[in-house]
């Protein structure tokens, strides 16, 4: 099983980031590359459809949600247009000050058909991407 960690600091209140990346099916207004989202269920079990550049469709199933640890966690489900199959990941946000916080993404898998290496930069490129995303969202 393969594993991919990024921990970046983000020069912006914890509680400012939490707000705009708390609502499952919300993520359409802050990462890049993500057209529409839309929400099956609610709570955790909730499942959400990506509609994503160039047309790939992808379902994540909400597994976990900590609104006073500011955490949640979630699986790719139904079919994976991606190279690597049993993925899931948490994503917390940890306050470092007024105005500065740790964003820590943290996604497990197994590889195929890529090797670990290719999912594992897939996966990490998603994550930074996702982050700059946040940041410009943020305006920091």
């Amino acid at each position: 099983m393969g594993k991919v960690e990024v921990v970046e600091e983000i020069a912006a209140p914890a509680a400012k980031v939490w707000e705009l990346i708390r609502e499952f099916g919300a993520v359409d207004r802050w990462a890049a590359g993500v057209e529409s989202c839309s929400v099956e269920g609610e709570g955790v079990g909730a499942v959400r459809t990506l509609g994503m550049a160039g047309g790939l469709s992808l379902q994540e199933k909400l597994e976990s949600f900590d609104d006073a640890g500011r955490s949640f966690g979630y699986a790719i489900v139904g079919d994976n247009p991606l190279p690597f199959r049993n993925y899931h990941s948490v994503v917390t946000v940890e306050e470092k000050g007024a105005d500065r916080c740790t964003y820590t993404w943290t996604g497990t898998f197994e590889a195929e058909p890529a090797t670990e290496a290719q999912a594992s930069g897939i996966i990490r490129s998603i994550y930074t991407g996702g982050i700059q995303s946040l940041r410009k969202a943020l305006g920091v």
